[in-house]
């Protein structure tokens, strides 16, 4: 073992001196920038693309809010951006429906999943677990450079003459997987599955980045259970990528397979327009399985990033150490192995077997207790706390209050009983924004505010962070909330006009206002990216290594840290990262050794 020991600081020892070596010579812009493996400079290019899909796909949703609220009215500028999509000033239901595919395919792949894992995880498992860099930072830019082709793809698929996928973002076949179904199926369709084909690529090698740098590269010291919980939620973040994903993976290029190749994997027995397809022996219930088994879990890939990250926000915010870490561990890792369990609930209406539908209800609502373990411990984390109000700190606690509440109607929807009247209904639509659109952009967020002094060395800020917070905090439940009413009404999600249904008729001013609200809340969010942008040249410039009196390891580091993170050695741990208000002290780092009689915890 000892040998082993030798070897590895060995190795440690060449990589440093490796790194000192590298670390002065001139680099072009292009080597720095563009294709740069240092793995502050990936996360930063995760986030600014990521940025730039946040604006693309919130403005596809005050498109068709727009639509939403004001059905009668035709709104000319459209037709001049859009041409024969709003033809006449009124968006076209073909148009419509792209609108919704795309808006959920870009944010919940293109915005959350690679804004929160590809920018957190790359940024902050180095500097906080102590290592150099990656594991593989080779590997590391080939996972965004594939994210970026995927990107690429998936935004030229917008302006192909018959338009972009436009089968739901879920992509359920027959409709997705005939050209005959829809215009948006003909050759959008092939874009969207090339591009998630890619997407899927990427995040695989990021996932398996993370999880050999976690196990393989940390500090001196830092054991497993002295990591931050960040750590702990990026690397079960990972093994769940990993383990899911290829399973979306087969899914789609099965899809492609039926759409170019004639097999007949997701179809059988189709009549169109009156002419009997070729087709048989597939199943659509099929893609339905392979896509909900990455579906369900790719909730928890947004969420758990998020969750870390608020955890620690929160005990560095409140002066306070976490409560409770090893219930906090284990609830993620109870998360973790239940969401691989739940996917069904997803199809209690695809003629599911009830008895299957009770043990995957039974299995849904018992997710429910690690996801109450985590609100419990926020709660008591914050409980007398001295609390600093930053916008980072705002965000984090909007964060849990807004998985309380969309995780509430979770409870609804995973009892099969209710959850058939309920099933795609507006209900829905409210349930997931809530829980896993806004909480987990309210977790990025707070993360962006409390790491932006160490990514760039300047502050954001603070008094628009305060209006971005309130305007958007108040905006989401706004906007979301008022859904589920319309969902308990049994008004549909994707309709286009809900003129012709008496009884979906009761709601249009409650529309409006939703409408009103979403532009609102767009507005702000654009004065975000101004304020992120601005900052990053003329912001305040941050003075002090640890501006907010944080434990963890990457405030150790220079106020710019270059390629290598540290000059010289690697601090070594100490103690685990929550040493807050202990001994008279406001904050213990973790590279300061133990006092005499002190207890680790």
């Amino acid at each position: 073992m000892s040998e082993v020991m030798n070897v590895h600081s060995g190795a440690a020892t060449a990589h440093a001196e490796h790194h000192d070596g590298h670390g002065h010579h001139h680099q072009s812009f292009v080597s720095k920038y563009i294709f740069s493996q240092d793995h502050k400079t990936i996360a930063k290019q995760f986030l600014i693309t990521g940025i730039i899909w946040a604006i693309i796909g919130g403005l596809f949703s005050v498109l068709f809010r727009l639509q939403l609220g004001y059905p009668e009215q035709s709104f000319p500028i459209l037709e001049t951006f859009f041409g024969n999509w709003a033809k006449g000033g009124q968006i076209q239901p073909e148009f419509y429906y792209a609108l919704i595919t795309m808006h959920g395919t870009v944010l919940v792949f293109f915005v959350l999943t690679a804004g929160l894992s590809g920018t957190f995880a790359n940024f902050l498992i180095p500097l906080q677990i102590g290592a150099r860099d990656m594991a593989s930072p080779f590997l590391n830019m080939l996972s965004y450079w594939f994210f970026f082709l995927a990107s690429v793809i998936m935004f030229a698929s917008l302006f192909i003459s018959t338009g972009p996928a436009s089968g739901g973002w879920t992509i359920y076949p027959p409709l997705s997987a005939l050209g005959q179904a829809s215009s948006g199926s003909i050759l959008g369709m092939d874009f969207w599955l090339i591009s998630m084909a890619m997407f899927i690529v990427s995040s695989l090698l990021g996932g398996i980045n993370y999880i050999t740098t976690i196990l393989n590269m940390r500090t001196k010291g830092m054991s497993m259970t002295r990591m931050p919980l960040t750590m702990w939620a990026l690397f079960f973040t990972a093994v769940l990528g990993v383990l899911s994903f290829p399973v979306l993976l087969s899914g789609a290029i099965l899809l492609l397979f039926d759409r170019n190749l004639g097999t007949s994997f997701f179809l059988s027995d189709i009549v169109v327009n009156g002419e009997i397809l070729p087709n048989e022996g597939g199943s659509a219930i099929l893609f339905q399985h392979l896509f909900w088994f990455l579906g369900h879990p790719e909730v928890y890939i947004i969420l758990l990033p998020a969750m870390g990250m608020v955890s620690e926000i929160l005990s560095v915010n409140s002066r306070k150490p976490i409560f409770g870490y090893m219930a906090m561990l284990g609830s993620l890792f109870a998360i973790t192995i239940l969401a691989f369990l739940v996917w069904a609930h997803h199809m209690f209406v695809t003629g599911l077997n009830p008895f299957l539908g009770s043990i995957f209800v039974l299995l849904t609502l018992l997710i429910a207790v690690p996801s109450a373990i985590k609100v419990f411990n926020w709660l008591t984390t914050l409980w007398r706390g001295n609390i600093r109000f930053t916008p980072a700190t705002l965000f984090a606690i909007g964060f849990v209050s807004l998985f309380i509440s969309g995780g509430l109607t979770g409870i609804f929807l995973g009892n099969s009983t209710i959850d058939i009247h309920l099933h795609d209904t507006m209900f829905v639509v409210a349930h997931f924004h809530i829980v896993m659109g806004v909480a987990s952009m309210f977790g990025m967020f707070a993360g962006i505010y409390h790491w932006f002094p160490k990514m760039f060395g300047r502050y954001l800020n603070n008094t628009l962070g305060y209006i971005h917070f309130w305007v958007t905090m108040v905006g989401s439940y706004l906007i979301f909330w008022p859904m589920h009413y319309q969902g308990l009404a049994g008004i549909p999600r994707r309709y286009l006009d809900k003129r012709g249904w008496v009884s979906f008729n009761d709601f249009p001013s409650l529309d409006k206002m939703i409408t009103i609200v979403s532009i609102i809340v767009f507005a702000v969010q654009l004065m975000f990216v101004f304020n992120f942008l601005y900052s990053i040249f003329k912001g305040r410039k941050v003075k002090d290594k640890n501006p907010w009196g944080a434990n963890t390891l990457e405030w150790t580091t220079p106020l710019r840290p270059g390629h290598g993170n540290w000059d010289g050695e690697i601090p070594e741990v100490h103690r685990w990262a929550y040493d807050y208000g202990k001994d008279g002290r406001e904050f213990i780092p973790q590279t300061e050794p133990l006092g005499e009689g002190e207890s680790e915890h």
